[in-house]
């Protein structure tokens, strides 16, 4: 593993079956606008919570090796079906010569807060033994409740508003009226954070809390490579996308949200 000194460039890669990548891709840009960035994505069997558990795992060890060949400094699973299913494989395949960082659901500081806590993930995560585990574990003697949110991760990735709006609010009919704070459970729901949280807000009480993971996956990663603040602000920064292990371009729909814009903006892809 290539440890980072002062002023050194990195290079983050990032993975995921589809754009659920962008946010934390957003978030190691924030902290290091001169970060080299691989996002390493599988549109084709998009998304992996409908595959087995060893499906996930051969799929997303094809997605990283892809990642690997362009010499990463360190590999974000920014992927929570990913995480539970593979991280052990990935790291065994890649470590140490690259750290592998995984996403866990933010359980832990949301349940810091007290409660009542509502967790919204995929209908494969929610009730699982993992998030079971994460809940007993992290949050003992709060009130938690388990959202799942069916749909919600295609339609993001589809950017279709229409189903996105759907899903969002059967999964806020599901929510108690007295949470005061929201897990997303999925990567891809931080790209429609400030819309989850329009639907959950009940009018007078306190703003409610969303955790994502993102910028905590983002700075782990760097700490892993001991990758402090860039220098100055860089030019230009580069932005290599694979789609199914083939380079390409970042997905129209992508451009959609703030954090493709945003990686669109200052990173001219290659």
């Amino acid at each position: 593993m290539r440890r980072i000194v002062y002023g050194d460039r990195v290079k983050i890669a990032l993975m995921d079956s589809g754009i659920g990548l962008l946010a934390a891709a957003a978030a190691v840009r924030r902290l290091r606008p001169d970060a080299e960035l691989v996002l390493s994505s599988d549109p084709g069997n998009m998304p992996w919570g409908r595959h087995t558990p060893e499906d996930v795992t051969a799929l997303a060890l094809a997605v990283a090796e892809a990642a690997a060949l362009h010499g990463p400094d360190a590999l974000i699973v920014a992927c929570n079906t990913a995480s539970v299913h593979a991280l052990p494989t990935l790291r065994a395949h890649l470590e140490p010569g690259i750290p592998v960082i995984g996403t866990v659901p933010a359980i832990k500081p949301a349940a810091a807060g007290g409660g009542p806590v509502a967790i919204w993930a995929t209908p494969a995560t929610t009730g699982s033994p993992y998030q079971r585990g994460l809940i007993r574990e992290f949050a003992d003697g709060v009130t938690v409740t388990e959202v799942p949110c069916p749909g919600l991760a295609d339609a993001i990735e589809h950017a279709d508003e229409a189903a996105i709006d759907a899903a969002i609010a059967a999964a806020a009919v599901g929510t108690p009226d007295d949470v005061r704070a929201v897990v997303l459970g999925c990567t891809h729901y931080e790209l429609v954070a400030e819309r989850i949280r329009a639907a959950v807000q009940r009018p007078g009480l306190a703003p409610l809390v969303l955790h994502g993971s993102a910028g905590a996956v983002a700075a782990q990663a760097l700490r892993r490579i001991g990758g402090g603040p860039a220098l100055e602000a860089p030019a230009d920064s580069s932005l290599t996308v694979l789609l199914g292990g083939r380079a390409g371009a970042l997905p129209a729909t992508a451009l959609t949200y703030d954090e493709g814009r945003l990686l669109q903006a200052v990173s001219p892809a290659r």
